[in-house]
């Protein structure tokens, strides 16, 4: 059966788990490294400022950009 366990890497290379209170099992794994996002609050103002980037009104303040539509 496939386990996910979130895990941090220090600076050197060393993982530990997220969750202290489990144990990493013993045998093989396979590690999927996530790269830090480079603006993270820009990525977590995305969903508020999506909201005024898909009115209409922006899309019209903004036509003059788009000739081609």
């Amino acid at each position: 059966m496939l386990h996910t366990i979130e895990v941090e890497i220090d600076s050197d290379g060393q993982i530990h788990p997220v969750e202290t209170t489990r144990r990493l099992p013993v045998g093989r794994a396979l590690l999927t490294l996530l790269t830090p996002p480079a603006d993270e609050t820009a990525l977590l103002a995305e969903a508020a400022l999506a909201e005024d980037w898909l009115k209409p009104e922006e899309d019209a303040a903004w036509a003059h950009l788009q000739p081609g539509k």
